[in-house]
């Protein structure tokens, strides 16, 4: 199926740089593979059930979310155990370890995304009953 997206300069060009030195002999099976990294990422957590351990990993813009961020962290301290935080030059990145219910961490992990000052989220590391 043929599709198109509005994708700008810099980011394509970094993104065709990356694919031409992974060795990717068309930009559309590098974006394939993409799109596969992707949904399995995103379904080992939608797919987790029961308690988990997860590592959270995001940055953002300090001085636009970080209040907003503590009152969510403050919400979610039923399944953060830890946090790691950096700053650097008027951003931040910040490790958050969790273990506890799936929902929880789950929703801990959406509510980092809705942040327009929040970058990236990315879960590094889940395991269930069934992983361990």
């Amino acid at each position: 199926m043929r599709t198109s997206l509005n994708v700008p300069d810099g980011a394509l060009a970094e993104f065709d740089a990356v694919a031409e030195a992974e060795g990717f002999d068309s930009r559309s099976r590098a974006v394939r593979e993409a799109m596969a990294e992707y949904v399995e990422r995103h379904s080992r957590l939608e797919d987790a059930t029961g308690e988990v351990a997860a590592v959270v990993a995001f940055d953002y813009v300090h001085d636009e979310v970080i209040h907003d961020l503590h009152d969510v962290q403050h919400e979610y301290g039923d399944v953060i155990t830890t946090t790691s935080h950096v700053h650097q030059e008027g951003w931040c990145l910040e490790s958050v370890f969790c273990r506890g219910d799936v929902d929880r961490v789950r929703e801990l992990v959406y509510r980092l995304r809705d942040f327009d000052a929040v970058r990236r989220v990315r879960v590094l590391s889940l395991v269930d009953g069934d992983d361990r």
